[in-house]
C-alpha cells in the first residue's frame, strides 16, 4: 500500500515511478485538526516570521517496509522549522502529499507550543512496526 501498488479504487492512476513529495504544515491550537482532514488547506495554519504557508518538505529517504504484519514508514530525518517566530499557540502537524493534490496522510498533535526566533524540531521515531510514524497493521 505504501508504494502505491494496490489501488483499492478505480480512480487511482500512477504515471510515474518516482517518489512523491511530502510536506509538513503546522496548525494553531484553535484549528481542531484531526481524522477529518483529507487535504492540506491553510485554514488555521500558523503564520509568523520565517514560516512559509504549506510548511516544510519532509525528508523521504526511507522506503516503506514491514515488520511482521505491520507496514510502516518514517521520514528519514527530523522535520525542522528553522529560525521561526510563531507567537500564537500551535499544537498540530499535518503531513500531506504535495505531489498528489495535497492529499493528507496524517495529523499529529502535541502539547501547545510557541517559539520566538528559534528552531522547532519534530524528532522522528524509530522506523519499525511499533513506533514508525505511519503504521498499517
Amino acid at each position: 500500500m505504501f508504494k502505491g501498488i494496490h489501488a483499492f479504487g478505480t480512480t487511482v492512476v500512477r504515471g510515474g515511478t518516482t517518489k512523491d513529495t511530502f510536506k509538513a504544515a503546522l496548525y494553531l491550537a484553535s484549528a481542531s485538526r484531526g481524522a477529518g482532514d483529507t487535504v492540506y488547506n491553510a485554514t488555521g495554519e500558523v503564520s509568523g516570521t520565517n514560516y512559509t504557508a504549506g510548511g516544510v518538505a519532509v525528508t523521504n529517504g526511507t522506503e516503506p517496509t514491514n515488520t511482521g504484519t505491520t507496514a510502516h514508514w518514517t521520514p528519514s530525518a527530523s522535520i525542522v522549522y528553522t529560525t521561526v517566530t510563531l507567537t500564537t499557540a500551535f499544537d498540530a502537524c499535518l503531513i500531506y502529499n504535495s505531489t498528489q493534490g495535497d492529499k493528507a496522510c496524517a495529523v499529529y498533535t502535541f502539547g501547545s507550543q510557541t517559539i520566538t526566533a528559534g528552531t522547532f524540531t519534530l524528532t522522528m521515531p524509530t522506523n519499525d512496526g511499533t513506533t514508525g510514524l505511519l503504521r498499517l497493521a
